[in-house]
């Protein structure tokens, strides 16, 4: 038995490898409510969200969500659910200075990572890479 959701390891494939920040927050999302409405997932959510609207054009959105996502995580270890958190953190707060002077100083939309730390979720993501989510619908149920 893995120690990690499979919803949870589906987020960081999204977040980190497909850069499919909608997806991020259907997964997570279905997490937080099966998990009890943790902050923690809450925050993880709301930073693929602020990225999913500043790609869109949704500079207030981004702002929100990335505000609202950074005080959620605040709180937690540097190292939680076997990723950087506190690197997690930092980038996001630097999106969000960028955010906060993007009439000044426009940028375009990039991508963060999520670093893992722990080799089980680096196994989990490698496995769920050769056979990702959702694959088992387009080719038909034989």
């Amino acid at each position: 038995m893995s120690t990690y959701d499979r919803l949870y390891v589906a987020y960081l494939y999204y977040f980190n490898d497909q850069r499919d920040y909608f997806e991020c927050h259907e997964v997570m999302e279905e997490l937080w409510l099966e998990e009890g409405r943790s902050p923690l997932y809450q925050g993880l959510l709301q930073v693929a969200v602020g990225l999913y609207h500043h790609a869109n054009g949704n500079v207030s959105g981004s702002i929100k969500l990335f505000s609202a996502g950074l005080n959620k995580l605040a709180p937690y270890p540097a190292h939680t659910l076997g990723i950087d958190l506190e690197r997690l953190i930092r980038d996001s707060g630097e999106y969000l200075k960028k955010l906060l002077r993007i009439e000044e100083e426009p940028f375009a939309p990039y991508d963060l990572n999520i670093h893992i730390l722990d080799d089980e979720l680096v196994e989990l993501l490698a496995k769920l890479k050769l056979n990702p989510p959702g694959h088992e619908e387009e080719e038909g149920h034989d």
